[in-house]
Order: structure tokens, then sequence, then C-alpha cells
């Protein structure tokens, strides 16, 4: 099951990012962006980083993708516009997927053995930044905090 899971997932993950870099509509570019976001997230489920998968689902689907969308239905006010074949796009994406193809295939670690290790659950990553990382969480919480505050006051308009 696992050999059949990975080639759905990897085909759909590798359509749709190349949708996102090949797509004449902006708004579709962005939403099969997303899903190759999902993609991603289900590889990490496939090998059993269930954290990991819900953090990228958490940040980058919920957050980031849905940010992109937001501001192409905010900013753009021609959304149905024809941007044509984006050839560069393809380009891109062929040279980074060889490129990456080619530093993966000459890896010599590929036929090394990797060292069993103890299973990283979430429990062990709460364990973890609950004892050893209390204060760089605290900071990046406050750090966050100003961000956002900072934000709101740079939105805020001002009422007469």
């Amino acid at each position: 099951m696992n050999g059949a899971a990975f080639i759905v997932i990897s085909i759909l993950t590798l359509a749709a990012a190349l949708a996102a870099a090949t797509l004449r509509k902006l708004m579709h570019a962005a939403l099969s962006f997303a899903v190759a976001f999902v993609g991603i997230a289900a590889f990490f489920f496939l090998l059993g980083a269930e954290f990991v998968g819900l953090a990228l689902v958490f940040i980058y689907i919920g957050a980031v993708a849905v940010l992109i969308v937001f501001t192409i239905l905010l900013t753009r006010r021609d959304i149905e516009k024809d941007r044509g074949f984006n050839w560069s796009g393809v380009i891109i994406a062929v040279a980074v997927f060889c490129g990456l193809t080619w530093a993966i295939l000459k890896t010599a670690s590929l036929s090394i053995v990797a060292p069993h290790i103890r299973a990283l659950t979430v429990k062990r990553i709460g364990e973890a930044l609950m004892t050893s990382y209390v204060w760089p969480l605290q900071c990046i919480g406050l750090l966050l905090t100003a961000a956002l505050i900072g934000a709101l006051v740079l939105a805020m308009e001002e009422k007469r």
C-alpha cells in the first residue's frame, strides 16, 4: 500500500506544482499551489511524521496559501485576465526537478543503512518545548504578538 500511495501522492504533487507554475489564471495557480502543499503534507503523513505534516497543513495551507489567495483577491482587479502560457515557469520547474533528481541519484548515502533512532512523537516534541525550550518559545510568542499588534496598527484607518 505504501508504494501505491507514494506513487499517487507523487503524481498529485508534481501535477499541482507544474500547474501552479504554468496555469494562465493567477487564482487557479494559487489554488494549485495549495494543492501541492497538501501533497507534500501527505508525504510527511506517509513517513509517519504527523507533527510536521500537521504543521505544514496549518501554517502553509491554512495561513500562507489563504494569504496569497486573499492578496490576489484584494489587489487584482483583472482576475479573469489571461496571462498566456508561462514557458519560463515550465523551464524553471523542469530545471529544478532535473537538478534535484541528479543530486539525489549522486548521493552516496543512499546505500548506507540509517541508524535506528527512537520515534519522534508529538508528546516528545511537546515535552521538549515545555522543558528545554521554554524561554525561546516565550520569546517567539512575544515577537509574534508584537508583529500582530504592529500589523493591526498599520492596517487601521484613521477615523475622522
